[in-house]
């Protein structure tokens, strides 16, 4: 079973140094972002795995099913994934920081 975090202990774990891997499309990435992440969209991830940042992973999506299903592909492969509830749109609410456009910030 793939864990699954709250908002607030994303924020704890990204800022301890863990990658961020947004598996959003680019127009969703580019309007808004958790500053750092990495885009790889669910759909071309298992193309991209290369892309995939190693060690632990923070995976995230707009609400939290997209990056659930990416989360799990990626532990049945060997990653250390764990799925970020409520996603970026939870980030956003949250109040924090996110960067807009294609740089990852």
């Amino acid at each position: 079973m793939t864990p699954e975090i709250d908002i607030e202990t994303f924020a704890a774990r990204r800022e301890a140094g863990e990658a961020v891997l947004d598996v959003r499309e680019p127009d969703e990435y580019a309007e808004a972002h958790v500053p750092g992440a990495v885009l790889v969209p669910l759909g071309q991830l298992l193309d991209r795995i290369d892309e995939v940042p190693e060690g632990p992973l923070l995976v995230i999506c707009r609400s939290g099913a997209r990056s659930l299903k990416a989360a799990d592909q990626l532990n049945s492969r060997g990653y250390a994934a764990t799925n970020v509830a409520g996603g970026t749109m939870a980030w956003i609410d949250s109040g924090r920081e996110v960067v807009q456009g294609m740089e990852r910030g």
